[in-house]
C-alpha cells in the first residue's frame, strides 16, 4: 500500500481513532484482521479470546485509520470479566468513529442493548456493522436492517461478512470518509503499537484456546520471557504459560508431551510468518492459583483500562 502524503497533490489528509465494540464473538478481531490483511488479533470460537485493547493501523495515501479492537463485552459476574468490560468501554473515550459489531444470526440480545445505551452517549459518529451475513437467507437481512433503524443515533448501518470480506471496501470508504481533518499519528509504515512480546503471546494462547476451547476456561495467561536473535537469523522466543490448576498444567502438557508441541508448532508457525525468520519456540507451564480473582495479578498482566 501506498505511503501516506500530508502535503501531497493538495489532498486534506484525514486520521482518526476508531473504536470496534461488541458482544463476544461477534467477529471484531475477524474484522480488524481482514482489515489490515495481517493477523494482530487472535480469534477462536471462545467468547472473549481478545483481552486487551489492540491497536490495528491502516495507512492509506491521505489518511491513516487506527483501529482498537476491545474485548467482548458481556454482563456475566467475576473480577476478571467486569474489568474486560472497563477496558472495551474506555475505549469509547477515544474514538471519533464507534463500529458496534452484532451477529446477524443472533441479532439483537441482551449485551447489544446495553453496549447500544453505552454508546448513545458517546460524542462521535455511530456505523452499526451486521457481521456473519453469509449465515443468513438474503430474505432475511432487510427485515433485520429495518428492526435496527429504530436506534436512530445509528448514523450507518452497513451489512457485512468479516470472515470472507464482503462489504469491506464499503466500510472503510464510509470510515475514511468521516475520519476528521489531521496529521497521522504513527509512520506510515507501522500497523500496530504492540510490541513482539504481546503478539506472540496472543498467538501462543489463540493456540491453546483452538485446541482446548472445551477443556479450558478463562485462567490461561501468556508472557513472553525472552526475544533473542541467534547465528544464521533464528530467532529464540520463550514464553511463560500460567494456569490456575495443576490439573490444567496437565491439559496443557498433555499425554507424554504432545499438546504443548502441538499448540508450541502452530504458534511458532504464526510468528514465523508475522517476523519473516525460523523461530525456536520455547514453552513452560506454570500454576498461579486463582489468577483470574487476583487484582494485583490482573493489573500486572494488564487486565486493566486507563481508568483503573
Amino acid at each position: 500500500m501506498a505511503e501516506n502524503n500530508f502535503e501531497g497533490e493538495g489532498r486534506e489528509f484525514r486520521c482518526g481513532f476508531i473504536a470496534l465494540v461488541g458482544r463476544p464473538n461477534t467477529g471484531k478481531s475477524t474484522l480488524l484482521n481482514r482489515i489490515l490483511d495481517t493477523k494482530i488479533a487472535i480469534t477462536s470460537a471462545k467468547p472473549q479470546t481478545t483481552r486487551n485493547r489492540i491497536t490495528g493501523i491502516l495507512n492509506g495515501e491521505d489518511y491513516q485509520a487506527i483501529f482498537l479492537d476491545t474485548p467482548g463485552i458481556n454482563v456475566k459476574k467475576g473480577l476478571m470479566r467486569s474489568h474486560l468490560v472497563k477496558i472495551a468501554l474506555s475505549t469509547l473515550n477515544y474514538a471519533d468513529i464507534v463500529l458496534f459489531i452484532i451477529d446477524a444470526k443472533a441479532g439483537i440480545k441482551k449485551d447489544d442493548i446495553v453496549i447500544l445505551d453505552k454508546i448513545e452517549k458517546v460524542d462521535a459518529m455511530k456505523i452499526l456493522l451486521i457481521n456473519k451475513i453469509d449465515l443468513l437467507k438474503k430474505e432475511e437481512l432487510l427485515p433485520l436492517i429495518d428492526s435496527l433503524k429504530k436506534y436512530e443515533f445509528i448514523e450507518e448501518f452497513i451489512p457485512i461478512s468479516a470472515k470472507r470480506g464482503t462489504n469491506l471496501k464499503r466500510l472503510i470508504s464510509v470510515v475514511v470518509d468521516n475520519l476528521p481533518i489531521a496529521p497521522r499519528y504513527f509512520e506510515a509504515d507501522i500497523i500496530t503499537d504492540r510490541p513482539e512480546e504481546f503478539l506472540f503471546a496472543e498467538y501462543i494462547r489463540e493456540k491453546i484456546y483452538r485446541l482446548l476451547q472445551e477443556e479450558l476456561p478463562y485462567c490461561v495467561h501468556v508472557e513472553v520471557e525472552e526475544i533473542k536473535e541467534r547465528k544464521e537469523g533464528l530467532i529464540y522466543v520463550s514464553a511463560n504459560i500460567f494456569v490456575e490448576k495443576e490439573s490444567q498444567k496437565g491439559i496443557i502438557i498433555g499425554k507424554k508431551g504432545e499438546m504443548i508441541k502441538e499448540i508450541g508448532s502452530r504458534a511458532r508457525k504464526d510468528i514465523e510468518y508475522f517476523t519473516g525468520c525460523k523461530v525456536y519456540l520455547d514453552l513452560r507451564v506454570y500454576v498461579k492459583k486463582k489468577w483470574t480473582e487476583n487484582e494485583k495479578l490482573l493489573h500486572k498482566y494488564g487486565y486493566t483500562s486507563d481508568e483503573n
